[in-house]
């Protein structure tokens, strides 16, 4: 059976990489879930989009709500307020299923910043925290930070009083910070129900986007697995989850921040083979885990990417050969990815083409024979539009001629192989 598995909010980075993780899964089924319109609504092909905020005083009461009316197992919280006000409700009895998240008592402690230096001061190093009212010049540069944020959002590199003052006064959170001048490392953890340790993984943050890490590297050094144990055995965790440090002038690591949650560059061990989001379900239906990875250097780098919603209804797909389904002698990988998809959905496939070379013979070189339920070879002097008799078909074709003389002649919407993306179906 599958269990149902709701990720909220669906469209932020955190959900997106738990919809990597599990979607290909035989043994959960995803649901997304947001309060906005975001990027969870072109992703996740079951989909909420009017969860209340987590601040709504219905926000339990509808939540509870959607869990009941979907059969929901487990919510996977990802944002950091959503982690803490789950573990909150879930500690009160509140939450109508089991959240994927650590105890609520480290989550409270994670989701400050000042409270983890404090709970973790003299466990390992933590910066120094100065008292922003009675900065001095000799304190600076600080480094500026909210108590309560995410990745790199809000900070600031502070070089003056005036720097500190101008941004103080637009966030009155800020802690004030030792700066810390060195590299950025991210150690991705998993700790299980028994409160073992069984990874604890570096990777240096060297690209920064929007205060999110899009590219990163493994790294191999014995302080992380150090640091790792030291917090874990004065935190209780449960599943997945991270810090970030940053070297100091001395080449100290000095904690910057803990999440006890999914990252979204997380994809990097799930690379090397470690699905920390599935490895979290597994254990929340009682499967004992283990962790092995694969022994390879791998580099993650992260970008934006497009999915698309339309309004295109076709039943039959007329498709050409040349320089499309096969390009420079390979097969074209996105092309075929589209003709599978349309095989899995009952679409009629019709292999349309002038060819001028034996075309059985290179179905069969390219391993394409019996994809297609119709094969025409267009003879010379022939159009291909006569062949075309459904109103409800589309022609994919890389020459603007044959899909011009298409769309004049039939009348219905032409592709180029550029253009397949906009048909996928992820």
């Amino acid at each position: 059976m599958k269990r149902n598995v709701l990720v909220f909010p669906c469209g932020s980075e955190i959900g997106l990489e738990v919809y990597k993780s599990v979607k290909d899964s035989i043994h959960f089924n995803l649901i997304g879930g947001s309060s906005v319109g975001d990027h969870g609504e072109f992703i996740f092909e079951n989909y909420i989009g009017d969860v209340p905020m987590i601040d709504d005083p219905d926000f339990m009461e509808k939540l509870n709500d959607v869990i009941r009316e979907n059969d929901i197992h487990f919510v996977f919280p990802a944002h950091d307020s959503v982690v803490l006000k789950l573990a909150q409700e879930e500690a009160a009895g509140n939450l109508a299923c089991k959240a994927i998240t650590s105890p609520v008592e480290t989550c409270e402690v994670a989701r400050s910043k000042k409270k983890t230096y404090e709970v973790l001061d003299g466990i390992i190093p933590t910066p120094k925290v100065y008292d922003i009212d009675n900065l001095t010049e000799a304190d600076l540069p600080v480094f500026l930070k909210p108590d309560v944020g995410q990745g790199s959002k809000g900070t600031y590199k502070a070089k003056t009083m005036e720097d500190v003052r101008f941004y103080a006064s637009k966030d009155s959170s800020l802690l004030a910070l030792e700066y810390l001048p060195g590299k950025e490392y991210t150690v991705d953890c998993y700790t299980n129900g028994d409160g073992e340790l069984l990874m604890s993984e570096g990777r240096q943050r060297t690209r920064i986007a929007n205060g999110i890490s899009v590219r990163s590297e493994v790294v191999e050094d014995p302080r992380f697995s150090e640091l790792a144990k030291a917090i874990n055995q004065k935190l209780a965790f449960w599943g997945a989850w991270f810090f970030q440090v940053k070297e100091a002038d001395s080449g100290e690591l000095v904690l910057m921040e803990i999440a006890p949650r999914i990252a979204g560059t997380m994809g990097l061990e799930r690379a090397r083979g470690v699905n920390l989001p599935l490895l979290n379900l597994f254990e929340a239906i009682g499967v004992k885990i283990s962790i092995t990875k694969n022994d390879y250097a791998v580099v993650i780098d992260r970008a934006l990417e497009n999915r698309y919603k339309h309004n295109v209804k076709y039943k039959h797909v007329y498709i050409d050969f040349d320089d499309l389904l096969v390009t420079e002698g390979i097969v074209y990988p996105e092309a075929m990815a589209f003709v599978y998809q349309c095989i899995n959905k009952g679409v009629t496939l019709h292999l349309i083409t002038r060819h001028r070379d034996d075309l059985h013979a290179n179905l069969k070189k390219y391993r394409l024979e019996g994809v297609f339920d119709e094969i025409i070879w267009v003879k010379e002097g022939e159009e291909k539009h006569t062949y075309i008799k459904e109103k409800d078909a589309i022609f994919i074709d890389d020459s603007f001629a044959e899909r011009k003389k298409v769309q004049d002649a039939c009348g219905i919407p032409t592709f180029d192989n550029h253009m397949l993306e906009v048909l996928r179906e992820y």
